[in-house]
């Protein structure tokens, strides 16, 4: 029976809301915290958020609500008083973090310098402002006179190029190359990218082979999962990285590897496993948000491999004067394909952004500077078209989410992102979109099997 607190039954938050108590959200950072130490003990952190519920108890009251800075305190104390060092020192880690991000926040604009391919952003704005592609306005010029079409070809032709210098640059590696990373943040349009670089090495006789890192998840029960019932997929803790890269070494050692099949509708690994093994000139290739992590791929030597990164590196400034968000693109993108794939309410995928962005700042961003090739997926012409497929459930998510302290990332989120859908015309004839873009990896009618 999950036990809950008989004189706690509020939370002041760190901004003055005062919040329903939530105990998901004591054991999932116990939990994550035990997770990042190497342990995955469910049960211990069960009896563990239970010890701090009774303490919670003895020290507060309905008058006397406990603030978070409370709770952490007292998850902290009973860490420690249980032995778990490594677990306390991942959890007081965790907390340091997120108080460095609250911080950032109230600064000005912070640009961590470290983590921004400047050279490609530089080349990829010159060529908007070539085309007239920088501002909104000029978009909307190209919808109001019907040459909606015209658009498409130029940005469409743009990304072909990419990917054609993407699949040039693997090939001046030569023979040596025996993985091949593919990374990026989330709807960043991996797959088709992957897919259709794969089309072009195989005309120079390179065949992939991919070792589908979904399938090395670990089973569902084994996640944390907040108050709302939302599972975490977006950490690299959430893959089995210990068998991943054994399985990259046996591979390249020449041995046959079981590789797992993880079914999603039960969130659980199958019994049965795939043989697969490389033969004569094959290459692994490896799809993942997290290909990059050091923990994933970092033991593999550099001279085998080659990294790619992809990410929606629009450069068009809004009405505000104010550039475009990589994030927002990609979360209409996620939204459309999650409704559209995979019977997931666009309305799910706007409350779980917060996991998605968070996950992509500590993980997978980072990594860009490591890439041997940037690909940028962004198409100058998509959100004209994403205001005509979401716009409507924007409207919605923001009447339903007002007034809900517990979602209010997501209301903030989804007000932002309808001024952002409002300032362009719309899209209404998709027919002009080719059926190898990589949008239509997300709005649908793609020549590819996803």
């Amino acid at each position: 029976m999950t036990k809950m607190p008989v004189n706690v039954a509020k939370v002041l938050k760190r901004s003055g809301t005062v919040v329903p108590f939530a105990r998901e959200r004591i054991l999932n950072a116990i939990y994550k915290a035990a997770i990042a130490s190497g342990e995955r003990d469910k049960k211990t952190a069960e009896i563990l958020a239970d010890q701090v519920i009774d303490i919670l108890d003895k020290c507060f009251s309905p008058e006397k609500p406990p603030t978070v800075e409370n709770i952490q305190d007292i998850a902290e104390k009973v860490l420690i008083q249980n032995g778990l060092a490594q677990t306390a020192k991942a959890f007081i880690l965790y907390r340091y973090e997120r108080t460095k991000e609250r911080l950032e926040k109230g600064k000005s604009k912070v640009i961590p310098f470290d983590k921004v391919p400047f050279y490609k952003i530089y080349y990829i704005l010159n060529w908007a402002i070539d085309h007239n592609l920088e501002r909104v306005e000029k978009i909307n010029e190209y919808l109001r006179k019907g040459s909606f079409p015209e658009l498409v070809d130029i940005c469409e032709k743009k990304y072909d190029e990419e990917i054609s210098a993407a699949a040039e640059s693997i090939l001046r590696k030569g023979d040596g190359i025996k993985v091949i990373i593919v990374a990026g943040p989330s709807s960043s349009g991996k797959t088709t990218t992957t897919i259709k670089i794969n089309e072009l090495l195989k005309k120079h006789g390179k065949n992939l082979v991919t070792l589908n890192i979904d399938n090395y998840f670990h089973d569902l029960e084994l996640h944390p999962k907040d108050e709302h019932g939302d599972y975490d997929f977006e950490t690299p803790e959430a893959i089995e990285l210990e068998l991943v890269n054994t399985h990259i070494h046996r591979l390249l050692e020449g041995k046959t590897i079981q590789m797992p099949i993880y079914n999603f509708k039960t969130g659980t690994r199958e019994r049965k496993s795939v043989p697969l093994k490389l033969r004569g000139n094959e290459i692994i290739l490896i799809d993942s948000l997290h290909g990059l992590n050091k923990k994933m791929t970092g033991s593999i030597d550099s001279r085998i491999k080659f990294n790619l990164y992809i990410e929606t590196l629009l450069q068009m400034k809004d009405r505000n004067n104010e550039f475009i968000r990589w994030t927002d693109l990609r979360l209409l993108r996620r939204m459309s394909r999650d409704s559209k794939y995979r019977s997931y309410n666009p309305q799910q995928t706007l409350e779980h952004w917060h996991y998605v962005r968070s996950s992509e700042l500590r993980y997978i961003i980072p990594s860009v500077n490591s890439a041997d090739f940037i690909v940028n997926s962004a198409m100058p012409y998509e959100i004209p078209v994403m205001k005509k497929i979401l716009l409507k459930d924007f409207h919605s998510f923001e009447n339903r989410l007002k007034g809900n302290p517990s979602k209010e990332d997501a209301y903030l989120r989804a007000k932002k992102v309808i001024t952002l859908l409002e300032s362009f015309e719309e899209a209404s004839d998709f027919s002009s979109i080719p059926p190898d873009s990589v949008i239509r990896e997300f709005i649908g009618g793609s020549k590819y099997k996803y």
